[in-house]
């Protein structure tokens, strides 16, 4: 068996797409005689700056040889937007199973989904095992090409995305796509197929908006349901369809953290007490902030996230809750939430059990009374509060959600979920 990982071919501003490109290997790996067992497509750490959009990379499995895989990948490096300067494919190819690369690239791969890795670390590691590697520029692309190659022996949980490719000669123009036949399709395959469309709004988020290869790309838990639902797709031309087997939709990205050991460039998983109240600032974004002991983090629900700011919003101090997301400049970029513990009473002045009226302050530190009737209470009372939120799990809408978040109707959370659609 061979394994053929690929990165960084793509460019924000001239199109392209790594999975395009690993569409194109797989055809001539067959072509050539060989097999081709699956695609990957594995989505690496989010907050890494110089991405295109969901930092994506790439592997294919062959049983073609490693010498004659390794020129078919150098062939279809060339398809890369290299006259981008912020583009700078790699390739690594190995000559074991993809169950077998060794435990290091595994660690590495796992790494880079939740870290920010280097292509000196990649290089190194890429030549001591053995590996065969291609580059170009200053070769960022053999950070998610090594990445892409481990990714097999380090994840256990998969989903599925079937992506329909543009002919050529369309790249770049505006895509048409009949946005009923993707809603009616999205609908009758649901909860299989998931984030195909953002209900609230109408919007496909299936159609991509950049000038890549991309027509639309279907995700879920079942490749045939996804296939189904792209059956049903009246479109353009569709110029070639695959499948990829991918980590999109789990959540591997984030991990365990407290409130004052959560670092810059990653995302984690936080249990605190909502310490601040939400304030919805310039822009519409909603801040709030979580306690642990003395430490503190704020926490934000940016503006496209739309209808879930409502629920940031329905948070009140001494909430019990715990917040997921990507951490940039100490603040946490909210993706989902858990409600854990609801504050269910506030404190309120007393009123008197003969009239009804509510008392005053008898002085500093003693109590209140009624001017009326001389009746007297220690202090304030509680009284139920009514509140819009229900303990468990609540996440931004398709429309906003990142690539590898985990969808609440995947299930498996460890309370209830109030899935968006």
């Amino acid at each position: 068996m061979t394994v053929v990982g690929l990165d960084d071919t793509d460019s924000r501003e001239t199109g392209m797409c790594t999975t395009y490109a690993a569409a194109e290997l797989a055809e001539r790996i067959r072509e050539a005689g060989g097999t081709v067992q699956r695609r990957l497509l594995v989505r690496l750490n989010p907050a890494v700056e110089h991405k295109t959009r969901g930092n994506a990379a790439l592997a294919v499995h062959t049983d073609l040889d490693a010498d004659r895989a390794r020129s078919l990948a150098r062939d279809v490096l060339e398809l890369a937007q290299t006259d981008d300067p912020k583009t700078n494919p790699g390739a690594v190819v190995t000559d074991c199973t993809p169950a077998e690369v060794p435990p290091r690239v595994a660690e590495f791969t796992l790494d880079a989904i939740r870290e920010r890795k280097d292509p000196t670390t990649a290089t190194l590691l890429t030549d001591t095992t053995g590996f065969a590697r291609l580059q170009d520029g200053n070769g960022r692309g053999l950070v998610g090409a090594l990445a892409a190659v481990g990714a097999w022996a380090t994840l256990d949980d998969w989903t599925y995305e079937h992506i329909a490719y543009r002919e050529p000669d369309r790249w770049g123009s505006d895509r048409e796509v009949d946005a009923e036949s993707v809603r009616v399709a999205a609908s009758r395959h649901y909860p299989a197929v998931w984030d195909t469309v953002d209900r609230a709004s109408g919007y496909p988020v299936c159609v991509p908006r950049t000038p890549c290869p991309i027509l639309y790309g279907i995700r879920g838990d079942d490749p045939d349901a996804c296939r189904a639902v792209a059956d049903a797709i009246e479109s353009e031309p569709i110029d070639r369809r695959a499948t990829f087997v991918t980590n999109q939709g789990t959540d591997v990205h984030l991990q365990d953290g407290t409130v004052g050991t959560v670092a810059d460039d990653s995302a984690y998983c936080v249990t605190g007490t909502v310490a601040t109240a939400p304030e919805t600032r310039e822009g519409g974004h909603v801040f709030l902030s979580i306690a642990d002991g003395g430490a503190r983090l704020q926490c934000v629900a940016f503006e496209p996230t739309k209808r879930f700011r409502d629920r940031v919003r329905a948070l009140c101090e001494g909430d019990r809750v715990t917040v997921c997301g990507e951490v940039t400049d100490g603040t946490l970029k909210l993706e989902k939430f858990a409600v854990r513990e609801l504050v269910r009473t506030e404190p309120t002045t007393p009123t008197c059990p003969d009239c009804g009226t509510r008392m005053s302050s008898a002085g500093h530190n003693q109590g209140y009374c009624c001017r009326d009737c001389a009746t007297t209470a220690d202090g304030k009372v509680d009284r139920p509060v009514e509140r819009d939120l229900e303990p468990g799990w609540y996440e931004v809408p398709p429309v906003a959600r990142r690539h590898i978040a985990k969808p609440l109707v995947r299930g498996g959370f460890d309370g209830a979920t109030h899935p968006e659609r």
